[in-house]
């Protein structure tokens, strides 16, 4: 919504990219908010990095996970997003995948003590 967590993400991208045969792509979760709600909020301009859907998870031989936090809680654009792969979890899909996360918040005291 705000930016900090893609500047994190195109961070991290570079430092993938750096690695020899290593490709990075930069997704980002669909939105669930209108933009009047979005508005309100003070939200920047929305990025162009594309939109993934869950399906594409599979595609990918890893996965590094970003999103910002509220109260120690991941958005719930990215809630959404997750609760909408339990049929790649199902199917296996998704098994043998490296997997990580990083998160940040917005402000300081904003859930960094309570994320997991």
């Amino acid at each position: 919504m705000y930016g900090h967590v893609e500047k994190l993400a195109e961070e991290i991208q570079k430092g993938a990219a750096s690695v020899e045969g290593v490709e990075a792509k930069l997704w980002q979760v669909p939105e669930t908010l209108s933009e009047d709600v979005l508005g309100k909020m003070g939200a920047g301009p929305k990025s162009d990095v594309p939109t993934i859907t869950p399906n594409e998870l599979a595609e990918a031989d890893g996965i590094l996970l970003g999103f910002p936090t509220r109260f120690g809680m991941m958005a719930a654009q990215f809630k959404a997003f997750l609760d909408a792969t339990g049929g790649l979890w199902r199917s296996q899909q998704l098994a043998g995948k490296p997997a990580g996360i990083f998160y940040s918040t917005g402000s300081q005291g904003g859930g960094q003590e309570t994320t997991p």
